[in-house]
């Protein structure tokens, strides 16, 4: 069975739906893409799978396993809302029924690392946790905003997992900007050392465009390294964009 990835985000709004698009997008089999809570969208609105499904294509398998209207962290959300939040062990047995019938399983988590999820204060941390602990292994894909001040949350977020002791994979840039600064350019390198992982993608800005699943691919493909499925090279893209 391969490890359930989880993709969280340095922060809100970063890139996080279009690299689990991007991931889904190199999956050859049906690929399970799970949103634990869907914040700020009211019920009939297309969510964060739905918004997957339509980059990714038919292959994705969208489950949203609870949603609350207003645009805050889920545990807020629901107490605003009156509705109930997500317990861990729930969320778990979700995704080890997924794991069962899919080979690639991708968790979305909503903004950071440890935005709470319940009353309890747990978090998407303790939600991966908890799939461990029903033998799920878990690995966690990092994505990162481009420019200035994503080294500390970066750092930060690493360390969060090392400390709970799960498995970082890498880091993507979830946005490159087409005129990248020097702050940007200079953390291609900086990214992975205060990380502890490797870089295994950058997506352009503007990526979740209106394209077919079929072009998609094909930047998805581009945009993350091959230990994501893609061809990226990061030691030409590095060089490519090299500060001087």
């Amino acid at each position: 069975m391969s490890p359930v990835l989880f993709v969280t985000g340095t922060g809100t709004e970063v890139g996080k739906t279009v690299t689990t698009a991007a991931l889904a997008a190199l999956s050859t089999d049906p690929v399970a893409v799970l949103k634990p809570g869907q914040t700020g969208l009211a019920p009939g609105e297309p969510g964060d799978v739905d918004e997957v499904a339509r980059l990714a294509g038919p292959l994705v398998h969208g489950v949203e396993l609870a949603r609350y209207p207003e645009p805050l962290a889920p545990d807020t959300a629901a107490r605003r809302a009156g509705l109930p939040t997500l317990a861990p062990e729930d969320v778990a047995k979700a995704v080890a029924d997924l794991a069962d019938r899919f080979e690639t399983v991708l968790v979305e988590g909503a903004g950071g690392l440890l935005v709470r999820y319940d009353e309890r204060g747990r978090t998407l941390a303790d939600l991966a946790a908890a799939c461990e602990l029903v033998g799920v292994q878990v690995e966690f894909v990092l994505v990162a905003a481009a420019g200035l001040g994503t080294l500390n949350a970066t750092a930060l977020t690493a360390e969060a997992l090392r400390h709970r002791g799960l498995a970082l994979r890498g880091v993507v840039v979830g946005s490159w900007p087409a005129d990248p600064d020097l702050a940007a350019r200079c953390n291609l390198a900086d990214l992975p050392s205060v990380a502890g992982a490797p870089l295994l993608g950058v997506l352009p800005a503007g990526a979740a465009a209106d394209r077919s699943p079929a072009a998609f691919r094909e930047l998805a493909a581009s945009s993350l390294a091959p230990a994501l499925g893609g061809q990226w090279d990061a030691e030409a893209f590095a060089t490519a964009h090299h500060p001087g």
